[in-house]
């Protein structure tokens, strides 16, 4: 089971991980889609916000052996205001492989 995930050298734990290739009829090959839930404090929402504007990671998958270049696919908060003290939001994010 993954329990980390590592984007542009920040480690993230996670859960729900998942893993599939999807098309890019485009490009006519296959890139490699992950998705994963992490939850976020009010402590750490300023740097993980931050990070995820970067919108371009070099992902590392240590425990499936992946390494790969991405761009965020679709990403999700169950919250949106974390600058209150104490509070913990859920993330769900989607990452595609950038050519």
């Amino acid at each position: 089971m993954v329990q980390q995930v590592f984007l542009n050298d920040v480690s993230i734990s996670i859960t729900d991980f998942h893993e599939e290739e999807v098309n890019d009829k485009a490009a006519g090959k296959k890139l490699r889609k992950i998705s994963f839930n992490f939850k976020v404090t009010s402590e750490e929402y300023h740097d993980i916000t931050t990070l995820l504007y970067q919108m371009n990671f070099h992902v590392k998958v240590p425990e499936k052996e992946i390494e790969f270049p991405a761009t965020i696919h679709s990403y999700s908060t169950s919250i949106t205001n974390l600058y209150k003290e104490n509070q913990v939001g859920d993330f769900q994010l989607e990452l595609i492989e950038r050519l």
